[in-house]
């Protein structure tokens, strides 16, 4: 193809590989594009982790996350941008609480799980009274000890057992699926942060109270996050790039100051390339240019987890009016780790009829070897949701209509030391291969709003990169 523009691959049609593919397109400061971009999907399906669908008469239920962080610049930018204001929406004022030995309303005041003041803990009937001093002796100790980057650590330390199984671990764990003392705590910026002063608590209120962002926490199209994705999708292809669907990239291979992607029918060059798919699934083509890279990603650890969304009718479900969901701790748990009350968190998610669509969270890392729910079947999904809100809320819910969606091996776990390693593996594509990029939810952060960050991040990198050299295709 003789044309003289810089040719940029994107690998991994997510968010993270879309918002690139875009940007490179698109650029911040309005200046005129003089890229040409591909990108390519292994799997039929645009949007990765995104995906919504029609569900209870509703055009848009989602089957991932459903929503972004409204105070992180970059994502709400990105939806204004590509035409979605007038859809935005954000949740109802309705409150979360924390399962263990009936709901308990999680405190105010908290930052990620972590107390902000003595005075929410004492008010709450979740911790024990042992457990709500050893929390408030947090602001007379010493500053901390060596917690090796493990979030876990770093809040027993602080303040205790109690706040970080009931608190913080269902918090943090919930977003992430995991298991917060084999967590990296530098990979929670909210959390990490909090580590300079040597109080956390009043170093937790001083952050609180400087925060000069107001406004809702969360935002979403009503329509669903799959609006979002479609939107870019549109964006990429109406500026000329393209999108290639079911096409596996099978290798890597540097040639001079190019590469060559190869996947089982074709190839291509590229000037540049960013590596958006999981850490796991790029090792095997990304070996040619570097062994050791490539071991490193194929070490990369992932949880599974099922979302079971179910449209939920019972006498009693009034008596979750006001009540957005809950949290359930690891001491607490069988098998469901969260129930998100969809349909008082999102008023857009209200069938009208009485009935309640809920989303139930089951599976996570560290759950036993032998208790693989992502391998069970839909119906025995469905009971056990049943059974277990029955057990935590009292009331019995029949549901009328289901849906499953399993996330296998989806939620990349950030082991303590991994910004360490992901460093690591820059120095050896700088060092190996300068041209080729590492990005996405395995890397610097796992939500639709740091993925659309990386994004940006990286395609200002690749866009300067090719502007300082003044690179052109012969």
């Amino acid at each position: 193809m003789n044309d003289p523009r810089a040719h940029v691959v994107v690998i991994g049609a997510g968010i993270t590989g879309l918002t690139a593919a875009h940007r490179l397109l698109n650029p911040l400061d309005g200046s005129t594009s003089n890229v040409r971009v591909t990108v390519i999907e292994s799997s039929s399906h645009i949007g990765g982790k995104i995906r919504t669908s029609a569900f209870a008469g509703l055009g848009g239920v989602d089957e991932g996350p459903d929503s972004y962080l409204a105070r992180v610049p970059a994502a709400g930018r990105l939806a204004r941008e590509v035409g979605l204001t007038t859809s935005l929406t954000n949740p109802t004022d309705a409150h979360a609480s924390v399962m263990h030995g009936g709901l308990h309303r999680i405190p105010d005041g908290l930052m990620m799980g972590v107390p902000t003041g003595a005075m929410s803990l004492a008010r709450s009937g979740l911790l024990t009274w042992r457990g709500k001093i050893r929390a408030a002796l947090e602001p007379i100790l010493p500053s901390s000890g060596d917690h090796r980057d493990s979030v876990g650590n770093f809040v027993r330390q602080r303040f205790g057992r109690e706040v970080h199984e009931l608190l913080v671990d269902p918090l943090v764990g919930g977003i992430y699926a995991a298991d917060t003392t084999n967590f990296s705590l530098a990979t929670v910026p909210q959390l990490a942060e909090l580590t300079h002063g040597r109080s956390v608590l009043l170093t937790a209120r001083r952050r609180r109270a400087a925060a000069t962002t107001a406004g809702p926490v969360f935002e979403t199209p009503r329509s669903g996050l799959g609006a979002l994705t479609a939107a870019l999708t549109d964006s990429v292809r109406r500026r000329g790039g393209d999108i290639l669907t079911e096409t596996a990239v099978t290798a890597i291979r540097r040639e001079g100051h190019s590469y060559r992607i190869e996947t089982p029918t074709s190839s291509l060059d590229a000037d540049q390339v960013i590596v958006t798919s999981p850490a796991a699934m790029s090792a095997s083509f990304l070996r040619p240019l570097s062994s050791e890279l490539a071991d490193m990603l194929a070490t990369s650890e992932h949880a599974s987890v099922v979302m079971v969304v179910v449209r939920a009718t019972g006498s009693d479900l009034a008596r979750f009016d006001g009540m957005s969901g809950y949290l359930v701790p690891k001491p607490d748990q069988k098998r469901v780790t969260a129930a998100s009350f969809g349909s008082n968190k999102w008023a857009h998610w209200n069938p009208g009829d009485g009935s309640m669509i809920m989303r139930v969270s089951l599976g996570r890392d560290g759950a036993p070897t032998h208790d693989l729910v992502h391998e069970w079947d839909d119906d025995r999904l469905v009971r056990q949701v049943v059974d277990e809100m029955r057990d935590h809320t009292g009331v019995d819910i029949t549901p009328v209509e289901h849906r499953v969606t399993r996330w296998e091996h989806s939620f990349p776990q950030y082991r303590p030391g991994h910004l360490e390693r992901v460093a690591s593996m820059e120095a050896i594509l700088m060092s190996r291969a300068p041209g080729v990029h590492l990005a996405g939810a395995s890397m610097r952060g796992i939500g639709v709003a740091s993925c659309i960050t990386q994004a940006e991040s990286v395609s200002a990198t690749v866009s300067a990169t090719i502007a300082d050299t003044g690179h052109l295709r012969d």
